[in-house]
């Protein structure tokens, strides 16, 4: 098990350097946050964009602790998952949040005030594998579509619009423990 576990980890770093060299992570042009395009993208942004790329190791990650129905992260807590968001700093105002899912599973992106004195990834997790959204922003969830849905579909988009004042928030995906298994950034917003 550990040697499993070792191996998966070690390809994943290997995976996340490949994407890093390659500049998987960063949009260059609509639809192409990782390199093709995806099933549909984002319109215009309302104000300030902030474009989001939220991937998985797929299949390598569920290994034999890993169930739905334990509770357990098994491999999902061994942080093989991650959002990258860029920028990382804005202006207060109307910003849309436009989502990507470079990954093999649905994702989502859930917008929380961080609140002073802790670091994103800091939450307490329920024992559904769940943050708590209280005081939520708002989320893109919707495969294709604007606002709350059933998740963002793999090679599709999805996006939200909302308003944030000068402070620092957290970026989640709040998927059953995805968020233990570092989905998760911070977004600050200026004056």
């Amino acid at each position: 098990m550990v040697a499993v576990a070792a191996v998966a980890l070690v390809l994943g770093v290997a995976t996340m350097g490949l994407m890093a060299a390659s500049g998987s992570f960063h949009r260059t042009g609509p639809a192409s946050w990782r390199g093709q395009s995806a099933r549909c993208s984002a319109p215009a942004a309302k104000g300030r964009a902030v474009d989001v790329t939220v991937w998985d190791m797929g299949r390598m990650m569920r290994g034999p602790s890993w169930s739905p129905d334990n509770g357990r992260p098994g491999w999902y807590g061994m942080g093989m998952m991650r959002m990258v968001a860029h920028p990382l700093t804005i202006p207060a105002g109307k910003v849309t949040l436009r989502v990507v899912n470079a990954g093999t599973l649905a994702h989502e992106v859930i917008v929380l005030p961080l609140p002073a004195g802790q670091a994103a990834g800091g939450r307490v997790i329920g024992s559904g594998g769940r943050v708590s959204e209280a005081g939520s922003f708002g989320e893109a969830s919707r495969t294709c579509g604007s606002g709350a849905g059933d998740g963002i579909d793999p090679g599709a988009a999805g996006w939200t619009t909302v308003t944030l004042r000068p402070g620092r928030y957290e970026l989640l995906c709040n998927v059953r423990g995805h968020y233990a298994a570092g989905m998760y950034t911070e977004l600050d917003v200026t004056r």
